[in-house]
């Protein structure tokens, strides 16, 4: 072993062992003063401990999420790690909640009222549920009349999608269908002046 690689071995020893007690993602500006390095040589070594979980499959990785670093389990091994953490329990979220959830990520900051609206339901419960378990936080108030408050996603949320930061959620345009399909829509939900749909209309009119 040559002399000069000693400190490198060293430091990423310790990062490696940083990483490990961590419970959140940490960021590169306080490893390189906890390591007291450059922050360009902890990129570096992350960069290398990273391509390392890859080339010997370990059943880990090191992402990147929420501004930091930190160890997750290998996204082929997704199945089993499922089946272990959900066996005999029941932490899934709902329907309801993964929409409302969903809305609050898109047109965060957003007021419960605003999120009702648009959901077309009351969705004070689903939002409370949301914050509870640290996916939505407070992050001000609506300058409008009565201030309601508004609310956007967490770090936690990014850390439970696997994102750096919500510029990585996939464009909203691709879950919008195109025109062609609300053409489509439209024309199947006309009403005609007896109060039936055209496409119902037609439907009975064929089995007569």
């Amino acid at each position: 072993m040559e002399p000069d690689q000693t400190p490198s071995i060293e430091a990423g020893r310790a990062l490696e062992a940083i990483l490990l007690v961590a419970d959140q993602p940490v960021e590169p500006a306080l490893l390189a003063q906890v390591l007291d390095l450059e922050p360009r040589r902890v990129e570096e070594l992350c960069a290398a401990l990273g391509a390392r979980c890859e080339e010997e499959k370990r059943g880990f990785v090191l992402a990147r999420v929420a501004g930091g670093y930190r160890f997750q389990t290998a996204p082929d091994l997704s199945g089993h790690v499922e089946r272990f953490v959900l066996e005999g329990q029941s932490s899934r979220l709902s329907a309801a909640a993964l929409e409302t959830l969903a809305i609050v990520a898109y047109k965060q900051p957003i007021s419960r009222a605003q999120a009702s609206a648009i959901r077309g339901v009351n969705v004070d419960g689903v939002m409370r549920t949301l914050q509870q378990r640290g996916y939505i936080t407070e992050v001000g108030r609506d300058p409008g009349p009565g201030q309601a408050l508004l609310f956007g996603t967490s770090t936690t949320f990014l850390e439970w999608l696997g994102l750096d930061s919500l510029a990585d959620l996939p464009p909203l345009a691709e879950f919008v269908p195109g025109p062609e399909v609300v053409e489509a829509l439209e024309v199947g939900l006309q009403w005609d002046d007896g109060g039936l749909a055209v496409d119902d209309e037609r439907r009975r009119s064929s089995t007569l």
